[in-house]
């Protein structure tokens, strides 16, 4: 049976999650679209759900991303144009490195090849997101050999000692650079920050970034 990358349109969308649109009409901002967020790349191109605080349901914080890393654009996403919703987590259990193996070569790519396993094996809730996520689940050319491989792990609580110890070997027996963030629900920080030991971690929330000694407290 062939792989397909799943997809899931009936939860809320989260931080990360890649959001595929049923038009350009269904983006608003205070500023007009910039050229290269035409209607025939943002058929093909999802936009990635933002960290922001909203109070009307009724739209989502996203982000639009070109071919090149200069090519950004902050919006909003009426939660009505919506069409699918791909979440880091369907493209572990996709596989999505093998339905789109034109990126195997990619050391970002080889690294969560190889890790996949291992962490899923400790029952984490995680997917890769950035360039890494989005090649994946698109199949568009926006790798470079140089790419970092990005990932979150969702724990609405606190990661067991042995469990962080653990994964803290799994990245560090990778040569890529791989930069992982644990989203607590209510925010999100960097594995790196937890584990140097550092008295307070800068928490990301949808109300702006916060210093904070425990990213698990509301």
């Amino acid at each position: 049976m062939s792989k397909h990358i799943l997809h899931d349109n009936k939860t809320s969308p989260r931080p990360h999650d890649l959001i595929w649109i049923t038009g350009v009409d269904g983006i608003t901002s205070d500023q007009p679209l910039p050229t290269w967020a035409s209607a025939e790349w943002l058929a093909a191109a999802p936009a990635v759900i933002r960290r922001e605080a909203m109070a009307d349901n009724a739209w989502l914080p996203v982000g639009l991303r070109g071919k090149t890393r200069s090519e950004r654009f902050k919006a909003l996403l009426s939660a009505a144009a919506v069409k699918k919703c791909v979440q880091p987590e369907f493209l572990v259990q996709s596989e999505a490195w093998n339905i789109h193996s034109q990126w195997s070569g990619f050391p970002a790519v080889k690294a969560l090849a190889s890790i996949a396993s291992a962490l899923t094996n400790m029952g984490l809730h995680w997917g890769p997101t950035g360039s890494v996520g989005f090649a994946l689940a698109t199949g568009l050319s926006v790798l470079r050999e140089e790419s970092d491989l990005d990932l979150v792990v969702h724990s609405p609580s606190p990661l067991p000692a042995e469990k962080t110890a653990a994964l803290q070997a799994v990245l560090d027996s990778q040569l890529c650079r791989i930069d992982l963030q644990i989203d607590t629900g209510h925010g999100g920080f960097a594995f790196a920050e937890w584990v140097a030991g550092r008295k307070q971690v800068l928490l990301k929330t949808g109300k702006g970034p916060v210093l904070t000694a425990d990213p698990w407290s509301e």
